[in-house]
């Protein structure tokens, strides 16, 4: 991690970290930004209406009736040298073509996984293998959902040991935060060189 910068008062700068909130439609990013930011967590919510019908898959998530059209937005000060900025991505396919922009200079991801519709992680966690983005995988106990062990996640959606399974509840505070420090670390853990 970078060191904080002074600014002209002599006073520290803060060091931002970025991180990123992924997954499919309706795994629950909106909710675990909004959970753990300390600051009333921007959204880009927008009602869902006819024109999704045919286009927005909601089985599984019926209730749904919003859906994020750009980026979820929020801050965790985690030291007066160290902030965390939270972007959640949006789920649909159609609005894949902004994740490049949002992962740009990101230190690491949550790929949060829907157990209901397991197949919508799949596109998140190959985008961020592909660029080579540390990761996790953090298992979102939904009530009602299947439950399943870390084991058989980890065989479902075709992750190598490395890469950590957690399960949280993304409504959750301690719970979301417990998924950023096991993120954090993993990240911290992947940015270390192996030894020759």
């Amino acid at each position: 991690m970078a060191s904080s910068n002074t600014d002209n008062a002599g006073d520290t700068v803060p060091t931002p970290v970025k991180i990123i909130i992924a997954g499919g439609f309706g795994a629950g990013k909106t909710t675990m930004v909004g959970s753990v930011s300390e600051i009333p967590p921007l959204t880009t919510e927008e009602v869902l209406t006819e024109a999704s019908a045919g286009v927005d898959d909601l089985s599984g998530v019926e209730r749904k009736h919003t859906t994020t059209v750009a980026l979820d937005f929020g801050r965790i000060s985690i030291s007066p040298r160290h902030v965390l900025y939270l972007f959640g991505t949006p789920g649909q396919s159609r609005f894949w073509f902004m994740w490049d922009d949002l992962a740009r200079g990101a230190i690491g991801t949550i790929v949060l996984v829907d157990t209901r519709r397991l197949e919508t992680s799949f596109a998140a966690i190959d985008f961020f293998e592909r660029r080579k983005i540390p990761f996790i995988v953090a298992v979102n106990c939904f009530d009602n959902a299947p439950r399943y062990t870390a084991d058989e996640i980890r065989e479902a959606v075709v992750v190598p040991d490395r890469v950590p399974i957690v399960m949280c509840d993304a409504r959750d505070r301690d719970s979301s935060k417990l998924a950023l420090i096991r993120l954090v670390k993993h990240a911290m853990t992947a940015a270390v060189p192996a030894a020759v």
